[in-house]
């Protein structure tokens, strides 16, 4: 192999692994109340059984969540995550779709979320509801707006 040709392919490997490791990049600057609660979240399941959840919802699960998401951690982070109102979801994704490689679009980004706030609310449900009842009124009726009208775009299949 000729000197020009082991530069590219060089070159070609290090932009590769850098592009890598961008999703990655925040991890360390997070504080270590954030690192507990990623850490714990990452030692449960990395899969759920979605096979119940309306057709569309269990698309997005396979097609988008789980193919976006692997792409910078483990799904278990947001499985197992503590987050459960739309909000946090909200807030979340878009940390995430806003990070360097991430290959997170505003349309997967808005199905991500669905995904997130259906299985919060079919899954997490306890969780849910806990959170409901420590919330301000004026943030538990927009919670259950958003839920409401999550279920009402995907249930009607």
């Amino acid at each position: 192999m000729n000197k020009k040709c082991f530069s590219v392919l060089f070159f070609a490997a290090v932009i590769v692994f850098a592009a890598s490791r961008l999703c990655h990049a925040d991890d360390g600057n997070i504080d270590d109340a954030t690192k507990a609660r990623i850490a714990k979240a990452e030692q449960g399941p990395a899969s759920i059984d979605a096979s119940k959840y309306p057709q569309k919802i269990q698309d997005i699960y396979t097609d988008i969540f789980s193919q976006k998401c692997m792409q910078c951690h483990r799904l278990s982070r947001p499985i197992n995550s503590d987050f459960v109102l739309p909000s946090e979801w909200e807030n979340y994704v878009k940390l995430m779709s806003h990070k360097p490689g991430s290959n997170i679009d505003n349309g997967d980004a808005r199905k991500i979320v669905d995904f997130l706030i259906y299985d919060s609310s079919v899954r997490k449900k306890a969780q849910l509801d806990a959170k409901l009842a420590n919330a301000t009124p004026d943030d538990k009726a927009a919670a259950e707006a958003k839920i409401k009208s999550i279920h009402d775009k995907y249930d009607q299949q």
